[in-house]
């Protein structure tokens, strides 16, 4: 696999090294023993499937709260996604900033979210699904999100309608700095 570190200190881009043949091509896309020489996280108790009807869903700001804090390995298995993080360790340097990635079946990349990161994702085809590794168990009372256009943090999502959001992701309140 090739880590290549993001302008956020700790979030990866993570994309499989392809073995390939007249067959198609065989990859890994997870060994703990590769996460543990990059200094990641390598445990993931939970694994979520999120599956997206329409293009132009869009999911989130989520991310749990202290001491559930989670590292998120999220993968394209089918369609596509811009998959967008925010660092919210007031601590460091990217304090508030953003990226966003662009997943998809056909590029297989994957995205290492590091704990202390609202995450998110907007589809960019109709039946996108999602395929995530988490680092804790979903704890319900730790839940917490972003507003998915707050201007604290002013992400630019791609222009697409329609824009579907579910009304608590809508509702999140400000981010209060």
């Amino acid at each position: 696999m090739n880590f290549t570190e993001t302008e956020l200190q700790g979030a990866y881009i993570i994309e499989p090294e392809k073995l390939g043949d007249e067959r198609g091509f065989f990859a890994r896309t997870f060994c703990s023993k590769e996460f543990e020489q990059h200094g990641l996280k390598s445990a993931f108790p939970q694994c979520n499937i999120s599956f997206n009807k329409i293009k132009g869903t869009v999911r989130g700001m989520h991310y749990q709260s202290a001491p559930y804090e989670e590292v998120k390995l999220v993968r394209c298995t089918k369609g596509a996604v811009y998959d967008v993080i925010v660092d919210l360790r007031t601590q460091s340097p990217t304090y508030l900033k953003w990226i966003g990635v662009k997943l998809t079946e056909e590029n297989h990349k994957m995205l290492y979210v590091p704990e202390g990161f609202g995450h998110g994702y907007q589809t960019l085809m109709d039946a996108s699904e999602i395929f995530y590794q988490v680092s804790e168990f979903y704890t319900p009372e730790a839940e917490k999100g972003l507003r998915w256009n707050d201007p604290a943090h002013g992400i630019e999502w791609q222009k697409i309608t329609p824009l579907l959001i579910s009304e608590k992701d809508k509702n999140w309140p400000d981010y209060l700095r």
